[in-house]
């Protein structure tokens, strides 16, 4: 295999025709290269789409609620009902496949004006109420300060966590917002913390950036909510799925509100991890899809490589003979023609994949930095593990492509092959 006079040959042969040994590589070439441009666009994609989540939690569910559809125990249809305080200890003491439990609730919103006043400026913010576990399910980077604590939670404090947009427009570009006071809805809150959020694709509400957290008891009373919550974000604990948590839940708020059992309109809900396993699922089936493109388009070179190869022993024909009559085994001549494939076929293929990996590279290099986690194209990469692996399949695709002429050449008698003309 490592005889130099072995490659010698190899080399001699190829170069007779070098237009013609140089397009039946091209087929090669262009397959690998399209699969390694393919696979690097499709990762790309799939980063750009994964990386707008940030870290937000994947294995959650979110529920609200809606009117009811059905009549239940006396109650009428279209009825309004709204989840309380009460719910949180009966949702944590009654689902034990729950982990992070976090109420919600809006107060007033942007389109009720100039909602947040600082001293002679004032801007419209969506404001929410929340528990320490929001930041948990949605992380955000706390660029300055801290996030609502329990603490805060149990003693009613008015402190608020503002985002990077609220900051640049009620203070001063260098001023430290931290224990500065606003005013909401009237009510003086102390500024204990300053975020940027890690991703806008996930939203429930306004502009992150353009948001301010308070404690959750807080918003109730300054808003006069009484013991109402808005909403509720839950994930499953590790390894269950989160599907398991919204059935029990659905259950036990249905009949601690009094909605029928088979009213699957009262409660509004949203599963993140039903969403999340069919977006895996879809870039799964788009990598299957480039792989089958890229494979076949692959495989038309190597036909091809396999087609010109029986070509070129058609033409050596009186050369083997007289290989065969000086006493060439028939292993020999297979392994002459095998490796003439084997060597076309893996030359070229291995320059497209460099090429193709190039490529990748140099676009990922020259992407403009995103300026957004909306972005949907981002960090195009090629597994080193999969350039491997095409790189085995490319082997033996050689392999394959030299049989048919390998066993060709072995087929042509001796005698036969010295009177080729």
């Amino acid at each position: 295999m490592f005889d130099r006079d072995y490659w010698h040959e190899i080399g001699s042969s190829l170069a007779k025709n070098k237009i013609r040994t140089a397009l039946t590589a091209f087929g090669v070439f262009w397959g690998i290269f399209m699969l390694m441009i393919m696979l690097g666009s499709g990762s790309g994609l799939e980063n750009g789409v994964t990386n707008g989540m940030g870290d937000f939690a994947t294995n959650s569910v979110f529920m609200w609620t809606r009117q009811t559809t059905i009549p239940y125990k006396g109650l009428p249809r279209n009825r309004s009902f709204y989840y309380n305080n009460e719910d949180i200890p009966a949702l944590k003491e009654n689902i034990a496949e729950l982990d992070l439990l976090a109420p919600r609730l809006e107060g007033g919103g942007r389109q009720s004006g100039n909602n947040v006043i600082r001293k002679e400026k004032a801007g419209a913010f969506s404001i929410y109420g929340d528990y320490p576990e929001w930041n948990l399910i949605d992380p955000a980077n706390i660029d300055q300060g801290r996030f609502i604590n329990q603490i805060d939670i149990d003693q009613n404090r008015k402190v608020a966590v503002i985002g990077k947009r609220v900051l640049e427009i009620l203070f001063a570009k260098d001023e430290n917002p931290l224990g500065q006071y606003i005013q909401i809805n009237g009510i003086y809150f102390q500024v204990v913390g300053v975020f940027s959020p890690k991703n806008q694709n996930m939203n429930f509400g306004g502009d992150k950036e353009q948001s301010i957290h308070l404690p959750f008891t807080t918003l109730q009373k300054a808003y006069n909510y009484g013991n109402i919550v808005g909403w509720f974000a839950m994930t499953s604990k590790k390894g269950i799925p989160v599907t398991i948590v919204e059935d029990k839940a659905k259950k036990l708020l249905k009949e601690r509100h009094k909605v029928a059992p088979e009213d699957d309109r009262a409660i509004g809900f949203f599963n993140l991890q039903k969403e999340f396993d069919q977006m895996t699922g879809l870039f799964a089936g788009i990598n299957g899809l480039i792989w089958i493109v890229g494979i076949g388009t692959l495989l038309a070179g190597v036909i091809g490589i396999s087609n010109i190869m029986l070509v070129i022993v058609k033409e050596r024909t009186r050369e083997i003979g007289i290989m065969r009559a000086l006493g060439a085994t028939p292993v020999k001549i297979i392994m002459q023609i095998i490796g003439e494939s084997v060597f076309l076929t893996t030359m070229a293929g291995y320059i497209g994949l460099v090429l193709g990996v190039f490529i990748i590279e140099l676009i990922d290099k020259n992407l403009p930095p995103p300026t957004s986690n909306d972005t949907m194209f981002l960090h195009p990469t090629i597994d080193f593990h999969v350039a491997i692996s095409a790189l085995a399949i490319l082997i033996i695709a050689g392999v394959l492509a030299g049989l048919v002429p390998a066993r060709r050449a072995i087929s042509i008698k001796p005698i036969d092959a010295l009177r080729y003309e």
